[in-house]
């Protein structure tokens, strides 16, 4: 039926009961604040970790591999590569959502970026375990 040049739909449901959803997948805001939370944490981070590079530069392997052995430099390494990786699944999720179309081939691109950027981020943090310890 046509009103208005729009179409009506016809439910039982009262239009503040249609804006409560979550939408089809009901993980909308979780992955939203998931993305501002993770951003806001690489902020600082990333400051860090370009400042230590700045004072780093020019320095040996031995002193960088003492560097990255210091408690402090591994933890705030490893947060960074925690929130980096998590921070790119989250984006590449909303890419393969927006642009796949075809139920199995989402899935599938869904699948492989999950478990590629995982071991990525295990690969990381294990460079950076071995270093340290």
């Amino acid at each position: 039926m046509a009103r208005d040049g729009k179409l009506s739909q016809r439910t039982l449901r009262s239009p503040l009961g249609r804006v409560r959803g979550l939408g089809a997948a009901k993980e909308g805001v979780h992955h939203w604040w998931s993305q501002r939370v993770t951003a806001v944490a690489l902020v600082p981070l990333t400051l860090w970790f370009v400042a230590s590079l700045l004072v780093l530069a020019g320095a040996s392997h031995g002193e960088v591999a003492l560097w990255v052995a210091r408690p402090h430099n591994a933890v705030l390494l490893l947060a960074l590569i925690g929130a980096t990786f998590w921070h790119g699944a989250l984006g590449l999720q909303v890419v393969i959502e927006d642009y796949i179309h075809a139920e199995g081939a989402r899935l599938a691109a869904m699948l492989a970026m999950k478990a590629a950027m995982l071991l990525a981020g295990l690969s990381a943090a294990l460079a950076v375990l071995k270093v340290a310890l």
